[in-house]
C-alpha cells in the first residue's frame, strides 16, 4: 500500500504561479506519475504525466504552462504551474500507476485561481 501526500495548492490570481508536491511513502521508482484535476459535476481529468523513462504527457489545456516532474531519490512528483487562468481551478489530485494497472490516488489538493 502507497499512500500520497499533496501539498502547495491554494489560492492565487490569474497569471500566478504554484507548485504541488506529492510525497510517495515509498519509493516511486517503476511507477508513471500523474497529475489529474476535478471541477463539481465533472469528471476527473488527466492534466499530465511522467513515466518511468521520464517521457511526459500533457492536456492540451495546459501545455505550454504547467511542467510536470519527478524526485526518484525524494520520493516525490511536482507540477509546476505558470500562467494560472479561472479556469485551472480545481481539485488536483496525485496518481501514481504501476504498468500492470495498480494505482493510487492522493487526498487532492485544492487550486483556486481569481481573476
Amino acid at each position: 500500500q502507497v499512500q500520497l501526500v499533496e501539498s502547495g495548492g491554494g489560492s492565487v490570481e490569474v497569471g500566478e504561479s504554484l507548485r504541488l508536491s506529492c510525497l510517495a511513502s515509498g519509493t516511486i521508482f517503476g511507477w508513471t506519475v500523474g497529475w489529474y484535476r476535478q471541477t463539481p459535476g465533472k469528471q476527473r481529468e488527466l492534466v499530465a504525466s511522467i513515466n518511468t523513462r521520464g517521457a511526459t504527457n500533457y492536456a492540451d489545456a495546459v501545455k505550454g504552462r504547467f511542467t510536470i516532474s519527478r524526485d526518484n531519490i525524494k520520493g516525490t512528483g511536482y507540477l509546476q504551474m505558470n500562467s494560472l487562468k479561472t479556469g485551472d481551478t480545481a481539485v488536483y489530485y496525485c496518481n501514481l500507476r504501476f504498468s500492470d494497472g495498480e494505482e493510487y490516488w492522493g487526498q487532492g489538493t485544492q487550486v483556486t485561481v481569481s481573476s
